[in-house]
């Protein structure tokens, strides 16, 4: 929510409001996505060292104080220094919280044997049903004449009280070393445990890097993460164009986050039984191909909107079949002890490929419409091919061994 109450107006903000070229507005939001994704790594790596805790309030603290820097921030300089904090915040809390939901969900799967992707679209839903309310608060702020600042404010209470939320709530336990210890016995034992796993970092980091399906996997989410990110660049250029404001863009979130909550768990209980992982990653990357191809297909609706709106309803229905599914394979392609390293891995290839490609896409903005729209349609489908590359997936870690060995 806190989130979602600032970051949609964020393009607006810097092109109307500080007078930024597209490119420079492109490339802003791709230092925020890579500073975000990017890092992911980091954070991943903090998390398999320190365990999630500390890591998660500490990432809490910095978003807190990269809104209210944000919202006073006048300059280009200023601006992207805001931008990087807040995107580094969450390099920080997201892997830590993604690799326990995973580490939890297989745990899950092999205790219940109720299949990984219903956990993960749970923690998608629930993650949305904010991202349902944050746009609508954004827009009310801005309706009400509160300003870009006031969002960025408010975005920043609300982290207030998911910092307070997890110091109250988060086990203090290293979930990791806790089994480590258990399996190990005696404190001398656990503490030879964990010398071991810190010797053994570098030669995490050069197994998972000479993984071929993992990397494939990082490569054909990127096709995702490139376009999803329009939801910041084109599609306010969209909504502007169609309608002469961004009031509206508000509501194309909600859309968004609505058919998220409302659908995601359904959808992955539908999809888990009958599909394997790479078949529903593979659609969903084609579905986000087809949402861009629509836009310059659809004719306008009331308000102009209809456009915009195929394009929100495509990407999300793609995003909903996707993301549990690329989430589901990690733990199927790498080894548990580097699991925190992959989630952040899988996030930060993918933030490298949207810092490349911001500022390009960005310019894409003044070009005829069917060049944009085929351009951007043209990522996710390397993707989907990419994707149609890996193993099948089929679930437990033993099946997904023998199928990347296969």
């Amino acid at each position: 929510m806190g989130f979602y109450a600032v970051l949609p107006y964020l393009a607006t903000h810097l092109g109307s409001g500080l007078g930024m070229a597209g490119w420079l507005v492109g490339l802003v939001l791709g230092l925020r996505t890579f500073s975000q994704q990017g890092l992911f790594v980091v954070g991943g790596a903090l998390t398999d060292r320190y365990g999630p805790r500390p890591v998660v309030l500490a990432g809490c603290a910095l978003r807190i104080t990269g809104f209210g820097w944000l919202a006073v921030a006048g300059s280009t300089a200023t601006v992207i220094a805001a931008v990087l904090l807040i995107g580094f915040a969450a390099a920080l809390f997201s892997p830590a919280v993604e690799s326990e939901a995973a580490r939890e969900a297989v745990r899950h799967e092999r205790d219940t044997g109720t299949p990984r992707a219903h956990v993960l679209a749970l923690f998608s839903a629930a993650g949305q049903a904010g991202a349902f309310i944050g746009p609508l608060l954004g827009s009310l702020l801005l309706l009400l004449g509160g300003g870009f600042g006031a969002a960025c404010l408010a975005g920043a209470v609300v982290f207030v009280g998911v910092l307070a939320g997890h110091a109250r709530l988060m086990p203090r336990a290293d979930p990791v070393r806790k089994r480590e210890r258990e399996r190990g016995g005696d404190r001398t034992q656990a503490s030879h445990t964990v010398t071991r796993t810190a010797r053994r970092g570098r030669s995490s980091w050069r197994a998972l890097f000479t993984n071929r399906p993992f990397l494939l996997l990082c490569l054909a989410y990127s096709g995702y993460l490139v376009s999803y990110n329009q939801l910041y660049l084109s599609l306010p250029a969209e909504v502007e164009r169609a309608t002469g404001s961004g009031a509206a863009l508000g509501w194309l979130f909600a859309l968004s986050s609505l058919l998220v909550v409302v659908a995601q768990v359904p959808l992955t209980r539908f999809s888990a039984h009958r599909i394997a992982p790479r078949t529903a990653l593979v659609t969903g990357l084609a579905v986000v191909a087809a949402g861009f191809a629509a836009v310059p297909l659809t004719p306008a609706g009331p308000g102009g909107l209809l456009p915009g709106a195929a394009l929100v309803v495509l990407l999300t229905l793609g995003q909903m079949l996707l993301v549990p599914a690329a989430r589901g394979l990690v733990p199927d392609l790498v080894e548990d002890r580097q699991l925190g390293l992959a989630t952040g891995a899988l996030s930060s290839v993918s933030g490298i490929a949207v810092l490349a490609g911001s500022a390009a896409t960005g310019a894409l903005l003044d070009a005829p419409a069917p060049v944009r729209w085929a351009v951007l349609a043209a990522v996710p489908l390397a993707g989907a091919a990419l994707a149609f590359t890996l193993p099948v997936g089929r679930g437990g870690k033993d099946q997904g061994t023998r199928a990347v060995a296969g």
